[in-house]
């Protein structure tokens, strides 16, 4: 019995010096010392032993007990030791290294001109207002001296909701809403998709967006018109840009005008891009008629004001050089990171 106990004792300790897991550890203890296990059986066969064996068999036995008990608590503290050195290696963060950059979003460049269009005006002591898409008819038409008989009417094809509400066809109903809650001075820009019935191609789309801007204050007249459009083409474009205004016919504004501005391209000489003219049309704009004013409770004989409205999408295609509206709405990858 005493050659079985030390077989055991030396096996025990062979298999804990190859234990390199918890699990392994496990296994060992259950096989040589759990209830079924071979000391344990050993120790079952000390009643066949004779009285003088037993007290020598009994005290070896113990301390081979106590001995292993004690590897494999060594052991159970030596492995969990190296696991956590392990898990702090793997998870060690190495501050020398350089950093990985992360990929970043763009703004698409209708968004980046819309900033850049509305930081200029802002600059110039406006604010922004915003409005419904979706818009009653009133707002959209009748309020801005288009009735319904008006044959303005016949020259916008209308996405209509329901009798008397439309997909906006102009950011330009938002002018009657602003004077409607405001008091004179009023100075705001209000930026907006809109929607109007048109066959897609290069220079067309059903949805595009639109800078409407509205002063009305005392003395207003069409020199301070004018000047701000002026200021904010040279901001826009730079100070060597030219601007001429050409009479035109509006129904909200009277007197009207469309305003060019000096080729980007050619200076003004004429090219491809102007059509050989040396001026490319940018905006519309006018003072604000009578009419509009007096609908919304401003009295047209001490208040005059002017507004314009301004193609967004022909701003950025003039600034970036783009020949094709339709690639600010395709989503093309290689397009959108060249912004």
């Amino acid at each position: 019995m005493k050659d079985k106990l030390e077989q055991i004792r030396a096996s025990v300790e062979r298999a804990l010096h190859d234990a390199d897991a918890m699990d392994a550890l496990e296994n060992i203890r259950i096989k040589y010392m759990g209830k079924k296990g071979e000391l344990t059986a050993v120790l079952k066969g000390m009643g066949k032993l004779s009285p003088e064996e037993r007290p020598k068999i009994g005290a070896l036995a113990n301390e081979i007990r106590n001995r292993l008990e004690k590897e494999i608590d060594d052991r159970k503290t030596a492995i969990m030791t190296a696991l956590e050195e392990k898990k702090l290696k793997d998870e060690m963060i190495d501050v020398t290294m350089p950093g990985r950059k992360n990929a970043e979003g763009k703004l698409h460049p209708l968004t980046q001109v819309k900033n850049e269009l509305a930081e200029i005006f802002m600059g110039m002591g406006f604010s922004i207002a915003d409005g419904p898409e979706v818009e009653y008819d009133y707002y959209n038409f009748e309020a801005l001296n288009i009735p319904k008989n008006h044959p303005a009417r016949d020259e916008q094809d209308t996405f209509y909701i329901a009798d008397n509400i439309v997909l906006r066809t102009q950011t330009s109903g938002m002018q009657v809403r602003v004077m409607e809650k405001t008091k004179p001075p009023i100075r705001v820009i209000a930026p907006g998709k809109v929607y109007r019935s048109d066959t897609q191609d290069a220079t067309h789309s059903p949805v595009f967006h639109q800078i409407e801007g509205l002063v009305v204050d005392k003395n207003i007249t069409m020199a301070d018109l004018k000047g701000t459009l002026e200021m904010f083409v040279k901001k826009l474009y730079g100070e060597q840009t030219r601007v001429r205004f050409r009479p035109h016919h509006f129904p909200f504004t009277e007197p009207s005008a469309e305003m060019d501005y000096s080729c980007f391209n050619c200076g003004g000489k004429g090219c491809s891009v102007c059509k050989g003219e040396g001026w490319i049309e940018i905006l519309g704009c006018g003072m604000v008629h009578p009419k509009v004013l007096a609908n919304c409770g401003i009295d047209p004989e001490e208040y005059t004001g002017f507004a314009f409205g301004i193609g967004l999408e022909r701003i950025a295609m003039g600034k970036y050089s783009i020949n094709d509206l339709r690639l600010f709405f395709e989503n093309d990858m290689r397009f959108l990171k060249q912004f």
